[in-house]
């Protein structure tokens, strides 16, 4: 997110707090009244499509939800609690819940963290299961200089220790892949066969990845070949335009119908988020043309 001077650690912090609007004062646009605007989109309905809060930090998560449910979109992702009751009046899902708080690069992979996450994905299971919700995010942290192999150890231990939790409550842990080259220098999960590898040492149904597609574009390419081969253990993705992360247009270099094809042609039954942050002038115009692209 070089590019637009927005971190995503912290706009997530501000969105936990309630503060999304005033936390971006720079580039806010005048609220969109969706109710003047004809609800014309017959989606195919092939991809369940939902898109990531943080990116549109000039809609409150109301005013998101608004539009996504007139899009036609299935839900709302990376919503904490606080947000549930928002999607529900709408009747949208938490595509992928999180905890109020959490870190991108302090994670499972150093055991020192480990009481403090168990405690808080306990208590998350529980409250994402009772809302009606599935799919939980967690992340691998940085290595500061750790063994791969060791945090990959460390992430399998402390994981199974909240796994039969996750798998009696019926909610599934996502672990999110992440370039290290761009946005997220020393994230450990920065390659598909890192996670693959740690999801095979789990070994459960209640465990998966988030392809992110925009990330691993930057780290290895090869994403239609990467996703037929191991979407077994893929469980959500991602959407983002190559480079820049905006916009999934003429100006970025993934061709997302295609990449759509490859993932329904898999079985998928999840939900693919639009996670790009729009560049136009019109970010609800740029929302609703990458739901119709991805809309195979």
């Amino acid at each position: 997110m070089k590019n637009s001077g927005i971190n995503r650690r912290n706009a997530i912090k501000s969105l936990a707090a309630g503060t999304s609007a005033a936390f971006f004062t720079g580039g806010m646009i005048n609220p969109l009244n969706a109710k003047e605007k004809v609800n014309d989109f017959k989606l195919k309905g092939n991809i369940r499509q939902s898109v990531c809060s943080w990116c549109f930090p000039m809609l409150s998560l109301e005013e998101l939800a608004i539009e996504g449910k007139r899009i036609g979109l299935s839900g709302i992702d990376l919503v904490n609690p606080k947000g549930f009751s928002i999607l529900k009046k709408y009747g949208l899902e938490s595509t992928l819940c999180t905890p109020e708080k959490y870190s991108l690069t302090e994670g499972w992979n150093k055991k020192e963290n480990h009481n403090e996450l168990i405690k808080i994905y306990s208590e998350m299971i529980d409250v994402v299961a009772d809302s009606g919700y599935k799919n939980l995010f967690c992340a691998s942290g940085n290595t500061f200089g750790m063994d791969i192999e060791l945090g990959i150890k460390n992430c399998e231990v402390g994981i199974k220790k909240i796994l039969s939790k996750a798998e009696k409550r019926n909610v599934t842990l996502i672990m999110e892949l992440l370039n290290s080259k761009v946005n997220h220098p020393d994230y450990m999960l920065d390659k598909s066969e890192i996670g693959i590898k740690l999801s095979k040492n789990i070994g459960s149904e209640n465990f998966k990845l988030l392809y992110d597609i925009y990330h691993m574009q930057i780290m290895e390419g090869d994403v239609i070949s990467t996703i037929k081969k191991n979407h077994q253990y893929f469980g959500h993705y991602h959407t983002a335009g190559v480079p820049g992360r905006n916009e999934l247009d003429k100006n970025q270099e993934l061709y997302y119908p295609a990449i759509m094809d490859a993932i329904l042609s898999t079985g998928f039954k999840g939900y693919v988020a639009q996670e790009f942050m729009p560049k136009g002038k019109d970010p609800i115009k740029s929302l609703e043309e990458a739901v119709m692209l991805c809309d195979v």
